[in-house]
């Protein structure tokens, strides 16, 4: 079965989801950094590194490997919630806004990173396309975070143009809250499940009606005729907003900053404690606009080997 994922860490936590459970248990390394302690520190690290081991071990007996293997699982990253969608497939365009969202960190990073996304993307598009013509089935693991939500809508629209029948496809929506023994554990996108937990998703997939993949397909047709640069899911449908949407989140995270504030914190403020389903690409590409309108003022850059982000800023005012 092949496996769609639209996230770079589901896909590799997925990879890991096929084996992880399999077998007897083994310790694995499990590392801390700290300083020189006194005796009774040293207690303490035993006991939290027993406490690490003692976890890994429960969450390896209680997964349900997905079996399966990695050339099965196709990675396609590409941010479909953001930027122009208009062009089929796996268009060039897309490359433009990848090198976009990858603009904070240092040129030598974000530049080659972008480009090995948008290369692979074809590449596995080209392979995902062999395949199902071949007959083979296929599993998508969507949420209702906009990359994944905008990636099954595209991925759906594919799969009306290859002809591929909805009998041959399987969707598993990742539920925001599940029960866990007694807690419950949340999750925003498919990237941040640990791989002992996919198998215990199964139990949400479903197999869809020609009618519904019809349906989401011309949805996406739809998305591309109006030329938004953002998408969010509202009311559980996708659709296309304006570019400030998230800006009374940002801003509201903005004011409960000190006068001057390091920019990750505020990065990390918004998508955390008011819990939004974008990713802090576009936060920070929304924060570079509030600096260019006066809103917030830059002063110190940030080192040259960091991500843009990792300087300090100042209010001027009212944001």
């Amino acid at each position: 079965m092949i496996e769609i994922v639209f996230s770079e860490s589901a896909g590799g936590s997925l990879k890991a989801a096929q084996t992880y459970g399999k077998g007897e248990w083994s310790a694995s390394s499990i590392g801390m950094i700290g300083t020189e302690m006194d005796p009774a520190g040293e207690t303490e690290l035993r006991k939290a590194l027993q406490e690490a081991e003692q976890k890994e071990r429960e969450a390896w007996e209680q997964a349900i490997p997905l079996g399966g293997n990695p050339a099965d699982v196709f990675s396609f990253p590409l941010a479909l919630g953001t930027g122009d969608i208009a062009e089929a497939g796996v268009g060039s365009k897309r490359l433009e806004v990848l090198r976009r969202l990858f603009a904070p960190y240092p040129e030598n990073v974000w530049r080659p990173a972008a480009d090995e996304i948008y290369r692979e993307a074809v590449e596995n598009y080209q392979k995902v396309k062999a395949r199902l013509a071949a007959g083979e089935t296929v599993r998508i693991w969507y949420s209702a975070q906009p990359d994944e939500m905008s990636g099954l809508y595209w991925f759906a629209a594919q799969l009306e143009c290859w002809e591929v029948p909805a009998d041959r496809v399987v969707l598993v929506k990742l539920e925001p809250w599940v029960l866990q023994e007694d807690r419950v554990a949340g999750h925003r996108e498919w990237g941040e499940v640990e791989p002992g937990e996919w198998g215990k998703h199964l139990s949400s997939r479903k197999t869809v009606s020609q009618a519904f993949l019809t349906g989401i397909s011309r949805r996406w047709k739809e998305l591309q005729g109006e030329h938004a640069v953002l998408r969010a899911v509202v009311d559980g449908r996708l659709c296309s907003v304006p570019e400030d949407f998230y800006d009374p989140w940002i801003r509201k995270a903005a004011d409960e900053q000190e006068d001057e504030f390091l920019e990750s914190r505020l990065i990390g403020d918004v998508i955390g404690k008011h819990q939004l389903r974008i990713s802090d690409k576009w936060v920070f590409l929304r924060v570079e606009k509030m600096i260019e309108d006066g809103k917030l003022q830059i002063l110190t850059e940030a080192p040259e080997d960091l991500p843009v982000y990792h300087r300090m800023l100042k209010k001027t005012g009212s944001v």
